[in-house]
């Protein structure tokens, strides 16, 4: 990299520069990824790394801390306050379209004085975040896939095959390599599958919302749906009510993030500093509907609350919308093909997530990397000289992801762990640049097409307060007593991190961390819109 910071002489191509890249270069960063998305690919790809289906797992545990009216309702009191988030977080995308995004607002927007501070933080937090969020989508593709080969080969009573644990870990590890081999390639492969994906999960989505409730020979009244509440001591250990209503809305709190993807893809996006905010924008507004469409449909149709859980079931009690699905086809047609064919649907649906969510990771590290932020930083930002790809990140990433995800072996609660760290990380991020933005001084800050105005500071305050409430839920054991097998270990694995990194900073990355770096020189410059 040299000096790290490359002229640009005044004969540079200046009329008809895109609006984001101009704004690129005055923040002192050169063009060097690929700038051909449009807002509809980058929308695809923010889309799949919240997707539809994201939070079946957690369906089961959600339903019986409280249930129904708890999980239902929740959602839309998350989607509530998400939208203050998303509105924040557009106004600062829209001001400085950086693949960095998080991190490098939080430098901009902290001052001169705690900017280093600030950006060191939100990038480790985000960087925990995004790697992390990739062994969520793994672990939730591998359970897909045990239950698809499950169901298909016989189910609990007619002796299928039920993946063992080193069989699961191979099949998480198998969809984590395959995510960063297709990563390896020009953006353009993974724009196209998110374009593939949208339509997979819009079609495929409005299949199972329409399709299930119809198919199920009974459904659940609309009285148990949306007022029926219920604890489950006996299966849980909570007796706490307020608890028990906290620990279910998990759900909606893990679904409803990875709007960031936007951010993380601007410096690839014509025009960012519109289509970046639009993409975060519209991501939530989609996913909110559809994914409280899905949660709906899946509890109309519950056939035996109690059986669902039933380990002698025919899923064994592993996944609850899986028994749900099975029960509505078996109780009409009598085999289970249909259930095969909702739950290849929910597969695609991780995948597809995990894929976007890969991309995502892998330029969180190249960002961080290119500031020289992490360890062995010329390895990590360098881009493949074809694909235009920070090949090396994404590798970087499933490695890490691959890590996280061997637990797996000994462990029962390891997604509860795994999705815990991501979202605990990955939100934690958010919270850095909007407090900056919330207490900064308003002439400091340039505004882009999307501008808050006065709102800002009411926005920022509930966005900053929810963000940490959702961050402190996922601290909480979710199941008692604590016991080894049934051990949230976030809170120590988060704990530990961070400590790290703050001594770190303490002690050594201080002296020369200054967050973002220029890599271009901007005196030689003249731009004109």
């Amino acid at each position: 990299m040299g000096s790290g910071v490359e002229h640009i002489s005044m004969d540079q191509k200046a009329f008809g520069i895109d609006s984001a890249e101009k704004r690129l270069n005055e923040l002192g960063y050169k063009q060097e990824l690929r700038r051909e998305m449009t807002f509809f690919k980058t929308l695809a790809i923010t889309f799949s790394s919240m997707a539809v289906f994201t939070g079946t797992p957690l369906y089961g545990p959600s339903l019986r801390y409280a249930g129904p009216a708890s999980l239902i309702w929740g959602w839309v009191v998350v989607t509530f306050f998400t939208w203050f988030v998303g509105i924040a977080m557009a106004e600062i995308c829209s001001s400085f379209p950086t693949t960095g995004s998080l991190y490098f607002w939080a430098a901009h927007l902290a001052g001169p004085k705690w900017g280093p501070f600030a950006s060191w933080c939100c990038a480790w937090l985000e960087t925990i975040g995004a790697v992390s969020g990739i062994g969520t989508q793994a672990y939730s593709g591998a359970q897909a896939l045990q239950m698809i080969i499950f169901l298909a080969t016989g189910n609990n009573k007619g002796g299928g095959y039920f993946a063992s644990r080193g069989v699961f870990l191979c099949m998480y590890i198998g969809f984590t390599i395959t995510w960063a081999v297709l990563n390896s390639f020009a953006l353009q492969v993974i724009a196209f599958l998110g374009i593939i994906s949208i339509w997979w999960q819009v079609i495929g989505g409005l299949a199972v919302i329409v399709m299930l409730p119809l198919v199920a020979q009974q459904t659940q009244s609309a009285s148990f749906v949306f007022t029926h509440f219920e604890t489950s001591p006996e299966a849980t250990g909570i007796s706490s009510k307020p608890y028990a209503v906290i620990l279910s809305v998990l759900l909606s709190n893990y679904c409803l993030y990875g709007y960031d993807t936007a951010a993380h893809l601007t410096e690839e996006t014509k025009g960012a500093d519109r289509t970046g905010p639009a993409a975060i924008l519209s991501s939530i507004g989609i996913i909110s509907v559809f994914g409280w469409a899905y949660y709906l449909a899946l509890t109309f149709s519950i056939q035996d609350f109690n059986y669902l859980y039933d380990e002698n079931n025919e899923t064994v009690g592993a996944l609850v919308p899986a028994q749900i699905i099975y029960d509505a086809f078996y109780g009409r047609y009598h085999n289970s093909t249909g259930a095969v064919v909702f739950l290849c649907i929910i597969w695609g649906s991780f995948f597809f997530c995990g894929l976007s969510v890969t991309a995502s990771a892998a330029r969180v590290v190249y960002a961080l990397s290119r500031d020289n932020g992490i360890p062995f930083s010329p390895i990590w930002r360098k881009i493949h000289p074809k694909y235009k790809v920070p090949t090396n990140a994404v590798w970087l990433c499933a490695a890490i992801s691959i890590i996280l995800g061997l637990p797996i072996l000994k462990l029962d609660v390891i997604f509860t762990a795994i999705v815990s760290i991501s979202t605990i990380g990955w939100v934690g991020g958010y919270a850095v640049p909007i407090f900056a933005r919330l207490v900064m001084a308003e002439k400091n800050f340039k505004p882009g097409p999307f501008y808050l105005g006065r709102a800002r500071r009411p926005i920022c305050l509930v966005a900053f307060l929810w963000i940490c409430y959702t961050c402190s839920a996922f601290l909480l054991p979710t199941l008692y007593p604590i016991q080894w097998k049934t051990f949230n270990y976030a809170p120590v694995a988060v704990g530990m991190f961070l400590t790290l990194i703050m001594l770190w900073w303490a002690f050594d990355a201080r002296k020369w961390f200054k967050g973002p770096v220029r890599n271009i020189d901007l005196q030689n410059v003249i731009f004109k819109a």
